[in-house]
């Protein structure tokens, strides 16, 4: 498997940690006991991703977009003198190999702590073992509600869980699309499933009139086309909204299946399998040049960071320079936000857990401060001793010409309460990245 193991890019020696915000760090847990990963210069964290294999387009840009952040952060003296070492090794989306790779990680290379590792069925796959050596599973790229286990501590997701993000949308269809028949594409694991559960809290049962699951392994290969039965089957039972938990290649693959027998849905899509720039390749290359992106025209979706096209919104020409700086092959787009926004947040999560560094201190610092890290997300974190999820809420928006436009106002929500109107304020960056990303 294809590994990375980028270099640290280190400040002048003596300096010491930069502010990444205006907290006061104060030291947790014992410095007579460190936990593996980290030394009085260094902290080693890794990640498995999918940089090949079905999810590849558009989430292989995570990982090295985090990783800028991680360079950003050691030419500016890294986190109390120590310099990140951000290891992420290819796992192609399968939860086999994932075993295999994070194995390696934890029993070979010797990480502190995995970070923004991608994909619900893969990490899923690992969470007991990373519990059982104590390994922080932190921030992964996924909404499974499992990262709120109280069975499993170690783990914390970070972006919206699943049924949540199903609630927001299906909250969004029932006051707008009144009795209209509504059909179902899901990834058949947690992601889809978590999906799922979230819209059928909204909407009644009568009212889905097609279930259609499919294997993300089996996107290529299949004999009449990936997902076309699936598609037919939608049409046949005269939908006229679909809702999307799909990965980018699938979303692209239902969306060519459908023009090709003439079906227009209003699709509804999860963020995950949205974002115009990667998707609208998709559609190019599958289709050998025949579709694009205008497929994608009026599609919903939600999102929860500001769309990359508010060039207003103060994070995006912030998190667009550090781009540039620190990760020149990329581009800003949805994928490369959240690589940004999710490493930014961790480097807070460091200074939170103070010089005497450790795994319980960070854990820890997560549970008692993550609720007040500033991030560029819509509505603050929510993490605490027993919520680990991240944020728990989004806005409806849909996609004209490449960019999001915005549909509704910024909702909450839980697993099982009522969706609500979010009437708070963003934060915006910080001085200290402003200045210096």
């Amino acid at each position: 498997m294809q590994r990375r193991h980028p270099g640290s890019r280190r400040g002048p020696a003596g300096v010491v940690l930069f502010a990444v915000v205006a907290l006061v760090a104060t030291a947790c847990g014992s410095s007579s006991s460190p936990s593996p990963g980290i030394t009085k210069t260094s902290i080693l964290i890794g990640a498995t991703v999918p940089l090949t294999g079905p999810a590849a387009p558009g989430y292989s840009q995570i990982a090295p977009a985090t990783n800028a952040v991680f360079k950003w952060a050691n030419a500016h003296g890294g986190v109390d003198g120590r310099m990140i070492d951000y290891d992420y090794l290819d796992d192609g989306y399968d939860p086999s190999v994932t075993v295999t790779q994070t194995r390696q990680l934890v029993s070979l290379d010797k990480i502190f702590a995995e970070v923004g590792s991608v994909g619900t069925s893969t990490q899923g796959a690992v969470q007991s073992f990373l519990e059982q050596q104590k390994v922080p599973q932190v921030f992964v790229a996924s909404g499974c509600v499992c990262w709120n286990d109280p069975t499993d501590p170690e783990s914390f997701g970070w972006q919206p869980n699943y049924e949540v993000e199903g609630k927001i949308l299906g909250n969004y269809l029932k006051d707008n699309f009144g009795t209209e028949k509504v059909g179902y594409l899901y990834q058949d694991d947690a992601f889809g499933l978590g999906l799922v559960s979230g819209l059928d809290q909204e909407l009644p049962g009568s009212q889905v009139v097609s279930r259609q699951p499919y294997d993300a392994a089996a996107l290529s290969g299949a004999l009449s086309g990936p997902l076309h039965d699936q598609v037919a089957a939608l049409k046949a039972a005269r939908a006229k909204v679909v809702v999307l938990a799909t990965i980018p290649a699938a979303t692209a693959l239902t969306l060519l299946a459908a023009a090709a027998i003439g079906y227009a849905p209003q699709w509804v899509c999860s963020s995950d399998g949205v974002d115009p720039s990667t998707v609208g390749a998709l559609l190019s290359s599958y289709s050998k040049g025949k579709a694009g992106d205008g497929l994608l025209n009026g599609m919903i979706s939600d999102a929860y960071l500001p769309p990359e096209s508010d060039t207003a919104n103060p994070w995006i020409p912030v998190t667009e320079k550090l781009l540039h700086d620190y990760d020149e092959d990329a581009q800003l787009n949805g994928n490369t936000e959240y690589g940004v926004a999710l490493g930014y947040t961790f480097l807070q999560a460091l200074q939170a857990a103070g010089p005497n560094l450790t795994r319980a201190s960070l854990l820890n610092a997560i549970t008692t401060d993550g609720s007040s890290f500033v991030t560029p997300g819509l509505v603050p974190l929510t993490y605490s001793p027993s919520d680990h999820y991240g944020y728990s809420g989004a806005q409806v928006v849909q996609i004209e010409n490449g960019r999001f436009l915005t549909l509704s106002p910024v909702y909450t929500a839980t697993n099982t309460g009522p969706v609500r109107v979010y009437t708070g304020t963003p934060s915006g960056p910080p001085a200290s990245l402003s200045s210096t990303a």
